[in-house]
């Protein structure tokens, strides 16, 4: 017994600096991740903290600080009150198309066998395109006199529709735009999904008399998707949340501002009236409701997903 303690007391002293040793090697190969993510994620966030307290102009040389005067003011103001409509509205037909599209979509593709490759291709297209740059082709498409949009609305019996010049109308493009560019990438991820899910779950309801197509998507398709989502949900509201270069590029926020968007709105404070201060603010607001959003569906959708 005598020799097996003094054994035991001399490998905890030899692991007792390898330990440490491992820690310090895994603080090494962790710093430079934390340095780059304090550098430009939390430092970058804290300015941006201080400054919604202040009446900072870009380019001035001194400010001084105003408490809750910017937040107050952001309330009050009848342009971002309605810029936080149009983003809320555009959310709402782009989220819901876009995810459940998506995983529609996904389901289709996946059964093929010979032309999945191209449809994959086809749908992925647009995300690895430059919105700006298809600004033109989406501006001849919905040109009322010129574009396939207006042509279709003539031959249908509905006239002539300017779809980007129409106070009601024009949101409603701009939401379909968004559903064009981010569906392919939520298919691909839906696909992602479906290629794992176990085949054996699908004999086994089938035993239990879910053959049906309606049945195994209900039973095992839907619930196995519960991560990929989780996951495309959060994303695709982040993304809806930031429109912005169709704004810029295809309406400049009109017409009659029925498409001036949170971040479109607090570009023109921040960049175009150099109002820094009250910029912040708003970005913070903004800030705000997607990390508010994205903790609410984590909750929300965590409580239906099945890890597989």
């Amino acid at each position: 017994m005598s020799a097996v303690v003094p054994a035991a007391a001399r490998s905890a002293g030899r692991r007792a600096p390898q330990s440490r040793l491992e820690a310090v090697a895994g603080t090494a190969f962790a710093l430079p991740a934390a340095i780059l993510i304090l550098a430009v994620l939390i430092v970058p966030l804290m300015v941006l903290a201080v400054l919604s307290f202040t009446d900072y102009r870009l380019g001035a040389v001194g400010m001084k600080a105003v408490g809750l005067d910017n937040y107050a003011a952001l309330f009050a103001d009848g342009v971002f009150r309605r810029s936080l409509t149009n983003t809320f509205l555009y959310v709402a037909i782009v989220l819901p198309v876009s995810v459940f599209g998506a995983l529609f979509i996904a389901i289709l593709v996946q059964a093929r066998a010979r032309t999945r490759s191209f449809y994959e291709v086809v749908y992925f297209l647009p995300v690895t395109s430059t919105l700006v740059a298809m600004a033109t082709v989406w501006q001849f498409m919905l040109h009322p006199a010129l574009g396939p949009v207006g042509t279709l609305s003539v031959d249908l019996g509905f006239g002539r529709v300017d779809l980007l010049n129409d106070p009601d109308l024009a949101l409603l493009a701009l939401a379909a735009i968004g559903v064009w560019q981010v569906i392919g990438f939520n298919m691909v991820l839906f696909m992602a999904g479906l290629s794992v899910i176990p085949r054996d779950l699908y004999e086994a309801a089938a035993l239990d008399r879910a053959g049906g197509a309606v049945d195994r998507f209900l039973t095992v398709t839907w619930p196995m998707l519960g991560p990929t989502t989780m996951f495309v949900t959060i994303t695709s509201s982040i993304t809806a949340f930031k429109v912005f270069d169709t704004v810029v590029v295809l309406t400049r926020g009109g017409p009659l501002g029925s498409t001036e968007t949170l971040l479109y709105v607090l570009y023109l404070e921040g960049f175009q009236y150099f109002r820094i201060g009250y910029a912040a603010a708003m970005t913070m607001v903004l800030l705000a409701f997607l990390v508010a959003l994205s903790v609410l569906q984590a909750f929300a959708l965590d409580r239906k997903v099945h890890y597989q």
